[in-house]
């Protein structure tokens, strides 16, 4: 019988584990925290009406109160500026409700546990990333079919509208890693006080709220130059027709140096809170 066992155990296949830092965990575990983030997401119907029908519901506000006044001064439909305000205020909002979940798995030990697992670190962050984005890809699909009876109208051309969709996930991630590196070095409070003040000013100094012509002369350079504007202008030149070139690489531009800024940060700031909650 011992004989036998041996034999048995010698014919079956040896399994090499691959290491945690290779390339192909990283990914595949990056997947599988991307989906465990999602599906938290969506078990929380308060983190759900925020970052999805609070951006709808707000656009149908501002098409009542102040669409036919701008489309009456600029004489460009208001709404192709709304749409892409209101899905650049969700991509932000959400990046704040993400941050605030960090905090929370902090403080419950759930990052600490999953730091001393056998998981690919690198995958806590790419993969709460690569959720954001899949966030706010399907934030901007809701916000501008909810637009579309309010007088949003697609291009024919498909892959224009793909990369109108993909201008508030390039400008949200850049956010989202701005945010996660805030998160890391601030408490709860301090975090929401600071974006809150960030998100206000964005959200009223730009070219999605009012035309640039209506801000006094010495703002319009800032306003026209934000990040949130240059988003916009490129998603109004994909949508309605006009420039596209130049706000999209504005854009771009902005999302590397956000990125550039805040990426080191956000993953020392990641180890070190998983190391120390």
């Amino acid at each position: 019988m011992t004989t036998t066992t041996m034999d048995t155990a010698a014919q079956l296949p040896v399994v090499h584990t691959k290491p945690e830092s290779s390339v192909s965990v990283w990914f595949t575990h990056s997947l599988l925290q991307c989906k465990r983030l999602l599906m938290v997401w969506l078990r929380d119907p308060a983190t759900t009406i925020q970052i999805i029908a609070y951006p709808a519901v707000t656009l149908l506000m501002f098409r009542i109160v102040l669409g036919n006044y701008i489309t009456a001064y600029s004489g460009m439909p208001a709404i192709y500026g709304q749409a892409a305000l209101l899905t650049l205020i969700a991509a932000m909002t959400g990046a704040v409700v993400s941050a605030l979940g960090f905090k929370r798995e902090k403080a419950t030990g759930l990052l600490s546990r999953f730091y001393t697992m056998p998981v690919n670190k690198a995958s806590l962050l790419t993969g709460r990333l690569l959720a954001e984005m899949l966030r706010i890809l399907i934030t901007t699909v809701i916000v501008l079919l909810v637009a579309v009876p309010l007088g949003f109208l697609f291009m024919e051309n498909p892959l224009t509208n793909i990369a109108l969709i993909c201008v508030p996930v390039l400008f949200g991630i850049g956010f989202a890693v701005m945010v996660t590196a805030l998160a890391t070095i601030t408490e709860g409070v301090m975090l929401i006080s600071l974006i809150g003040i960030l998100n206000t000013l964005l959200m009223f100094f730009n070219t999605g709220f009012v035309p640039i012509a209506a801000y006094p002369t010495w703002l319009q350079a800032i306003v026209e130059n934000q990040p949130m504007s240059c988003a916009i202008e490129a998603m109004k030149g994909l949508s309605y027709g006009g420039p596209v070139a130049e706000p999209l690489l504005k854009t771009v531009a902005w999302t590397v140096a956000m990125i550039a800024v805040f990426a080191y940060p956000a993953i020392r700031g990641y180890k070190r809170a998983a190391e120390t909650a």
